[in-house]
């Protein structure tokens, strides 16, 4: 197997609505279990999410998880997951998707080295950017 890189977002206490919202916008078997399940049981955070991932038809994986109380977490700007590739109809689907509820920091338009790109930050705090790759000719 080769190695990956999958970003892994953390939450407060928002990862279950956060990773319904991305399995919305991309698609995909969604998994989460929660601290409870992993014999947390008792307190508030026994039904956080420990682990939870997303494994999209393009072939994203997405992963996140609650913070446990106790723990500070920084809240969204650490991390910016930038989409690219060639599918325009899709990667427009996902900007917009994230974006819903959101706030769009730079429109998704042409830009001057010829691809569009765009950013936004989702409802959830987190930093999106998309380049769509003009075929050259």
């Amino acid at each position: 197997m080769a190695s990956l890189l999958t970003p892994y977002l953390s939450f407060r206490d928002t990862a279950r609505p956060a990773l319904e919202f991305y399995q919305q916008v991309f698609g995909g078997e969604l998994t989460i279990n929660t601290f409870g399940e992993y014999g947390m049981a008792d307190g508030d955070a026994a039904g956080h999410v420990m682990h939870g991932q997303l494994e999209t038809p393009s072939g994203y994986t997405l992963m996140a998880a609650d913070t446990p109380p106790g723990m500070d977490v920084a809240e969204g700007s650490a991390i910016t997951v930038c989409l690219s590739g060639d599918d325009v109809d899709d990667l427009r689907r996902f900007f917009a998707g994230l974006a819903e509820g959101g706030t769009v920091t730079m429109p998704l338009e042409k830009q001057m080295w010829g691809d569009e790109y765009g950013a936004c930050t989702d409802k959830f705090g987190v930093s999106w950017m998309a380049n769509i790759a003009v075929p050259e000719g």
